[in-house]
């Protein structure tokens, strides 16, 4: 996994301590807040693990069915496929006038 933009972890925001002073924070209320960030960032963390791994399944079923031989289906050629239809015709012009067209 690629951290370049994380900064932080988990571990980091739970292991902070943050300085008081006179007129600062509620102690409590940063500690909840971070305990929330601490919960997304975990959630984070296990999505992206298994979107790797997703990733990388797919990857290998890419790589499998790019290996496979390619079957390509036969083109037909353009002199039977024309003869087929002029036999379809016949066959209908034969059905639709009867056999005295051909005597």
């Amino acid at each position: 996994m690629q951290n370049q933009e994380i900064r932080l972890s988990a571990k980091d925001i739970l292991n902070k301590d943050f300085k008081s002073s006179m007129r600062g924070y509620n102690p409590d209320e940063v500690d909840k807040f971070l305990d929330a960030i601490i919960q997304d960032y975990e959630a984070f963390q296990r999505s992206i693990e298994q979107l790797e791994l997703e990733n990388q399944q797919l990857k290998r079923e890419v790589k499998k069915l790019a290996e496979r031989p390619q079957r390509q289906a036969a083109a037909p050629t353009v002199g039977s496929t024309n003869y087929d239809i002029l036999q379809r015709l016949s066959n209908l012009e034969k059905q639709v006038f009867g056999s005295k067209l051909y005597e």
